[in-house]
């Protein structure tokens, strides 16, 4: 387990990178009028980021908090996916965010290889959490949970903005 935290460490290191370089100073993204779609679903895998990221440096999701935890993991790809196709829809990705994405989705993939097992052996426990302390890295992890947390109330918050009226052409 301790090699999925540090990897889990990295996965959320290149997603803070990711949001505050091209979602917040490149591309404004909380600004733009086009992105209300891609904010609510940024918004809602923050959410499930948080729960997972400051979770696991302190705590085992046994028994059937194990079947949560693995629900709450392929809600995030299914989130993950549908993101990338509401992003082409939208706007033109720059190169460097395409390569984030791709070398993040390879880090998540070896991230879920180390934990999958892990779940695998919590959902045969009794129920409940179990201690789990990974020391500096669950700090780490926390911090960046929070952060994670925050921004997904702040892009949840900006996708419920009114959207501006697109002008019509007169009939001819």
């Amino acid at each position: 387990m301790n090699l999925a935290i540090w990897i889990l460490l990295l996965q959320a290191t290149l997603g803070a990178t990711d949001t505050l370089y091209y979602h917040e100073y490149k591309l404004k993204l909380a600004h733009s009028d086009h992105s209300q779609t891609e904010l609510k679903l940024h918004a809602t895998r923050d959410f499930c980021y948080a729960i997972i990221i400051g979770s696991l440096g302190f705590a085992t999701w046994n028994g059937m908090l194990a079947w949560c935890l693995l629900a709450i993991l392929i809600a995030e790809i299914v989130i993950t996916l549908w993101d990338f196709i509401e992003e082409d829809k939208v706007r033109v990705l720059p190169a460097g965010e395409r390569v984030m994405h791709t070398i993040m989705g390879i880090v998540y993939g070896a991230f879920l290889a180390y934990l999958l097992p892990e779940i695998m052996r919590w959902k045969d426990q009794p129920t409940g959490w179990g201690p789990s302390y990974h020391g500096f890295p669950a700090w780490l992890l926390l911090l960046l949970a929070t952060g994670v947390f925050v921004s997904g109330v702040r892009d949840l918050i900006a996708s419920l903005r009114p959207q501006p009226k697109v002008p019509t052409k007169p009939k001819s």
